[in-house]
């Protein structure tokens, strides 16, 4: 893939590597777009993400890689944001970035995404956790903060799959994207999780394409070894699925370039 566009850096405490060495992976994956989405600061689940007066060591960061590399690779500044009402702050909407990734990690304060609370899955009706994970990204997309939605189906992660067909219950979250004018990222992590495959399915980006929603590319990379991880696999997904163009940004400016 030329575009990759979520990834992290050790600011947000699990992730590992210098930054600069995710950008000369990213170089030799042949990756033209490179976008650090690190997770932004809230006064919530701190100890997975930057604090506040970190910020302006990462935007710094971002900034010197931008200009040492400005010759080879376009670096975009950005930040994964957890959709979570009255716990998000105007200082990372405040931040001249790039874009926003808007993510939804918490169905209240359950972290289903963390191995830690795999538990909670057997205790609730599958079907209700999945309509209340859609009615999450619904929200997300009627919000107006974000450019891009996050790992669409990321509940999947477990193998916890709904008995409802999939389509039925993210209808409406589609719809909402289309009309707040959102991309969704074709994210390479769930290969490197239970569930083995991109977020979204694919079942999902063949109703994404007919909503006309336009799609990106990301590694959501916490190693090195991450950037670029399965890209051949993600493009022909894309292809597969009625793609030939992906979203890239500049200043919360999108554009379309053909993949």
């Amino acid at each position: 893939m030329i575009v990759d566009l979520h990834n992290h850096t050790p600011l947000c405490r699990h992730a590992h590597g210098q930054p600069r060495e995710y950008v000369k992976k990213a170089l030799e994956a042949g990756i033209k777009y490179f976008g650090f989405s690190d997770h932004a600061p809230m006064s919530f689940d701190e100890e997975y993400r930057m604090s506040f007066e970190e910020m302006k060591i990462y935007a710094r960061t971002i900034k010197e890689l931008k200009y040492e590399f400005q010759n080879q690779i376009e670096i975009l500044f950005a930040y994964e944001v957890d959709f979570l009402d009255n716990l998000m702050d105007k200082r990372v909407f405040e931040q001249d970035t790039d874009y926003l990734i808007g993510s939804v990690h918490f169905l209240g304060r359950w972290g289903f995404d963390n191995p830690e609370f795999i538990g909670t899955y057997k205790e609730k009706n599958i079907d209700d956790i999945w309509r209340e994970y859609f009615n999450a990204i619904e929200y997300l997309a009627k919000s107006g903060l974000f450019d891009i939605v996050g790992h669409l189906d990321l509940l999947k992660i477990f193998k916890y799959l709904p008995k409802t067909d999939i389509r039925i219950l993210a209808k409406e979250a589609l719809r909402a994207i289309k009309k707040g004018n959102l991309v969704i990222e074709i994210n390479s992590a769930g290969f490197r999780k239970p569930i083995g495959e991109q977020y979204p399915s694919a079942q999902l980006l063949q109703m994404a394409n007919e909503f006309g929603i336009p799609i990106t590319f990301s590694s959501d990379a916490h190693e090195i070894e991450h950037v670029g991880y399965k890209s051949d696999e993600v493009v022909k997904v894309a292809k597969d699925c009625g793609y030939q163009f992906c979203a890239v940004f500049s200043k919360r400016d999108r554009s379309l370039i053909k993949f």
